[in-house]
């Protein structure tokens, strides 16, 4: 009996790996099947397939589908928004697999044990948002499971940029720390700094040109980060389309708290908001830096834009 569930869970977590470049053909399985080996060697305890299996017949099991950005883009909504729907699980915390050396060095099964127990219906989801703009990402994700299904979020490019800083001033408050004032940040010399980090992962067309060379454009869903907040209801209906999730997240789950001045969710009779560090104040800024900013992504956005066949009501 022991060695019947051994097989099961392994037919259920067996990731499809294959070369570190698209490619596909007998030499190619040959490689996927060592590549996939060596990763699960990782495993450092030998009860690790049994710990992944749970009496009531869920188990741990590989993400189908990750949101993998954008920081600041509304990740985090998006997830609560989704986990709405009962199909869905979701890893409640960023895991940081791909993106981090010392969790990637741990092997699938590390990967594995991060995530939540799910029936076999159910989705797996996992997000970490610094996945996007991650250089090495796209093909360790690819190298996992080339039929991975994506998410990603995006805000206009300037607002991006300023709940960045604000995230990383309020970390800094909350810890007694001073931090520069964001237009410290943004010009440098009189002129605006594109070497800012936060600037840097504002410029989208970049970031997915890298994601294309390993998962073509109809595996990739884009959220539209500013919709969501102003109506998420059919943004999610979309989601949930390209999930092939049956309809099952209504209007009724989501009201406007006024208070907060967002919206938050309602589920079986239960209503509950994001944490309130989601949606604060940005910092005032000059509108003539305002204006670089924007006059900067002009270009950008539109080489996005060709890229993804879409158009955003960004600045």
């Amino acid at each position: 009996m022991a060695a019947f569930l051994l097989g099961a869970v392994l037919l259920i977590v067996q990731p499809q790996i294959v070369p570190s470049r698209p490619a596909i053909n007998s030499k190619a399985e040959t490689s996927s099947q060592s590549v996939q080996r060596e990763l699960l060697k990782k495993t450092s305890q030998k009860n690790d397939f049994k710990e992944n299996i749970h009496s009531n017949g869920s188990c741990r099991q590989l993400p189908q589908t990750i949101i993998i950005g954008v920081r600041k883009g509304g990740t985090r909504a998006l997830l609560e928004m989704l986990s709405l729907h009962p199909d869905i699980a979701a890893a409640e915390s960023e895991v940081h697999f791909f993106d981090w050396e010392d969790h990637y060095r741990n092997g699938l099964q590390w990967y594995i044990n991060q995530m939540p127990f799910s029936y076999p219906h159910q989705i797996t989801v996992e997000k970490t948002p610094a996945y996007f703009t991650s250089p090495k990402v796209p093909e360790r994700v690819y190298n996992m499971n080339q039929s991975m299904r994506l998410l990603l979020i995006l805000r206009d490019p300037s607002e991006r940029v300023l709940s960045d800083y604000t995230q990383v001033f309020y970390n800094h408050m909350q810890k007694h720390k001073p931090y520069p004032s964001i237009e410290q940040f943004l010009i440098k010399d009189g002129e605006l700094n594109v070497d800012y980090k936060a600037i840097n992962r504002s410029l989208y067309y970049i970031h997915m040109q890298n994601w294309l060379k390993y998962f073509p454009l109809d595996r990739i869903h884009i959220v539209d980060g500013d919709k969501l907040i102003k109506d998420p209801f059919p943004e999610i209906e979309k989601v949930e389309r390209f999930l092939k999730l049956s309809p099952q997240i209504n209007a009724s789950n989501f009201y406007f708290n006024k208070t907060k001045g967002f919206y938050c969710l309602r589920d079986s009779g239960r209503e509950r908001c994001l944490h309130e560090s989601k949606g604060r104040a940005h910092p005032q800024v000059d509108t003539r830096l305002l204006e670089k900013l924007h006059e900067y992504f002009y270009e950008p956005n539109k080489k996005f834009f060709e890229l993804v066949g879409r158009t955003f009501d960004w600045h």
